[in-house]
């Protein structure tokens, strides 16, 4: 049996994200991934990791990047330090796993990118939802053609929420924009096709106590003519369906992530050529199609699966190609940057 060579990580940030998420993500992944360092400010949390794993701890960043055994710093900070912390992490040559948003602007992203380009250490973005199954499902579907051509898309993470933590305030980069928004622009972008050809946003404070936004709609056209209306949202009090597709052929509905409701024409009926006929329509709204429709609810169950973990160890030891290159990362924060009207 091959002898395991897991990654070496130090965790930067034992909050949210580092303990709740990535902590419990990595269960089970031992053979993969180990830690052997992490920083924060709080010093419980530094007790509550060194009790866990058994690992190094440090109040500073700059500590952790000077102890040799790091070999990639995982960023779980205050979304507004993910850019300092992430230039001293490739500055030290360590591999970076960056979450998101990857930067608070898309100036930084852009130097950021030009900054990994010159290190020993690689750079990956953690846009984590990108594997989420009702997303590879639908993706799979849109791909197969029973929709017929895509022409609108609708995505939306909705809830109400009078939310009070430093999310809600703009000088530690918060707001849905840089919260949800990350893993729903690079859903559309993604979903979208082809390039942006225009944007349109609005941004609103509803019901959360800070200042930034928590309620904003985005939508995107792609030069194939395809658009992509996007709405996060703190503020609704009733919530939007996850997913709603149309196409020239049909149309798909998810509400929860769990169940796909699907509509569209039997593929199997051959439609006859229909001419635009310019007579009286009678007090009628044109001559009856008959039309038959498929009409079906199926499990979110998509054919292929990955996790983000997995497929970054392989990119580190195996030096296989990670699913979310750096220039999708960066072009999620330019339509996030126009969204914001960033001079």
């Amino acid at each position: 049996m091959a002898k395991s060579n897991p990654i070496r990580l130090g965790l930067v940030g034992i909050g949210r994200a580092g303990w709740t998420m990535q902590c419990v993500e990595l269960q089970g992944k031992e053979g993969k991934f180990r830690f052997v360092a992490a920083c924060d400010i709080l010093p419980e949390r530094r007790k509550q990791m060194a009790a866990r794993y058994g690992c190094r701890t440090y109040e500073r960043i700059e500590d952790l990047l000077r102890d040799p055994e790091v070999e990639m710093v995982s960023i779980a900070s205050r979304s507004v330090d993910h850019y300092k912390h992430a230039v001293l992490a490739l500055k030290a040559g360590k591999h970076v796993f960056l979450e998101k948003p990857m930067c608070a602007t898309y100036a930084e992203a852009v130097r950021l990118k030009r900054l990994a380009a010159r290190s020993r250490g690689k750079l990956y973005i953690r846009h984590n939802r990108r594997n989420e199954p009702a997303f590879l499902h639908i993706c799979e579907l849109i791909a197969s053609g029973i929709l017929g051509d895509v022409f609108e898309i609708k995505l939306a993470r909705t809830s109400y929420s009078r939310r009070n933590d430093w999310q809600t305030l703009t000088e530690f980069a918060g707001g849905q924009m840089l919260n949800w928004g990350p893993h729903i622009v690079d859903h559309a972008l993604r979903m979208l096709g082809s390039p942006v050809e225009s944007l349109w946003s609005d941004r609103k404070r509803v019901a959360a106590v800070g200042d930034a936004e928590d309620h904003l709609k985005i939508v995107l056209r792609g030069r194939n003519g395809r658009v992509v209306d996007l709405e996060i949202s703190g503020g609704a009090a009733l919530k939007a369906p996850v997913y709603l597709i149309w196409g020239t052929r049909g149309g798909l509905l998810c509400r929860d992530e769990t169940v796909i409701e699907l509509r569209y024409l039997d593929p199997k009926q051959k439609l006859p050529l229909r001419r635009p006929d310019p007579g009286d329509p009678n007090h009628g709204w044109g001559t009856p199609d008959p039309l038959r429709w498929i009409e079906k609810s199926i499990p979110v169950k998509p054919k292929k699966t990955w996790n983000i973990w997995d497929e970054l160890y392989g990119a580190v030891r195996k030096g296989t190609r990670f699913p979310i290159s750096l220039d999708q990362a960066v072009e999620v924060m330019r339509v996030i940057g126009a969204a914001k009207n960033e001079r």
